[in-house]
């Protein structure tokens, strides 16, 4: 059975730490199954050469998700806290092994952590990391994150990593799961390859694909498509024809999770947006 989820709107909440909760317990009240972060630690301004081609900008606001979900495990009590995604190459990967593995011990268990590479050069520059390289730095990553969530200690040596015998604690009861985002197909390998789970933008014409090329290759290396995420999100603003369409078509395809999102659909107040996933749940259940 597939999954519904909701997109944490990021942009539009605003900063009342109520309406963040009411949004949250909603989600989880209505039967969602995962509530999706997305990830910035700055915007740049766009006046910029070379200019930038992701599509946010300094004026979008982002609550970083880390915090966000140590606030929510507390607020919560059975909906899956996932990043969609966390821009991991730029962060430091044992802060983020120890900050994942807090919010999952606080959670009970409900980390998910989506992570990418992102756009955005001028962040990386600005938390100190490399831009070139990003890519082989977060398949590094990965591995480290998995051994920091393991093992009490480690003794880690990589092309950009070096843990002399030392652990964090508390240490998760479980192995976080993992899931990637990415647009190309080489974001989807790499999912397959060492992922939990793809992460997907909206839109059954370009999602398809992927979720095409990931069955495929999970095939291929004889993985478990059962065993195998993969979420496509859903614009509430094209509509409720659209909506149940991109549920039903996603659902007939093999995709495991859909989340709702309900930014840049006109909506003016927070409850406005609880409506929302309210009305896209009578929807997508009937779809």
């Amino acid at each position: 059975m597939m999954k519904l989820g909701v997109v944490f709107p990021q942009n539009e909440i605003g900063n009342d730490p109520i309406a963040i909760r009411d949004f949250a317990q909603a989600a989880e009240a209505l039967g969602y199954a995962d509530l999706v972060a997305y990830d910035h630690v700055l915007g740049a301004h766009p006046d910029r050469d070379p200019k930038l081609t992701g599509p946010y900008t300094h004026e979008d606001p982002f609550h970083e998700p880390m915090v966000l979900f140590g606030f929510l495990a507390g607020q919560t009590e059975r909906i899956e806290l996932a990043t969609g995604i966390v821009i991991l190459p730029q962060r430091q990967t044992a802060l983020v092994a120890k900050q994942a593995a807090e919010v999952d011990v606080l959670s009970g268990g409900r980390m998910r952590l989506g992570i990418g590479t992102g756009w955005n050069l001028v962040e990386y520059e600005a938390l100190g990391c490399e831009w070139k390289g990003r890519a082989r730095r977060m398949e590094e990553q990965v591995e480290l994150l998995r051994k920091l969530w393991s093992e009490p200690v480690i003794d880690y040596r990589g092309e950009f990593h070096r843990v002399d015998r030392a652990g964090i604690l508390p240490l998760p009861e479980r192995n976080i799961p993992i899931w990637f985002g990415g647009f190309a197909p080489v974001a989807w390998q790499r999912a397959v390859n060492t992922g939990d789970g793809l992460i997907l933008g909206y839109g059954l014409k370009l999602c398809l694909p992927a979720l095409e090329y990931a069955q495929r290759a999970l095939d291929e290396k004889g993985r478990d498509r059962a065993s195998f995420g993969l979420e496509m999100q859903v614009l509430y603003g094209k509509g409720e024809a659209h909506c149940a369409k991109e549920v039903a078509g996603w659902r007939e395809a093999g995709g495991t999770h859909a989340a709702v999102l309900t930014m840049k659909a006109g909506l003016e107040k927070p409850g406005d947006h609880i409506d929302a996933i309210r009305r896209f749940k009578e929807i997508a259940d009937s779809a």
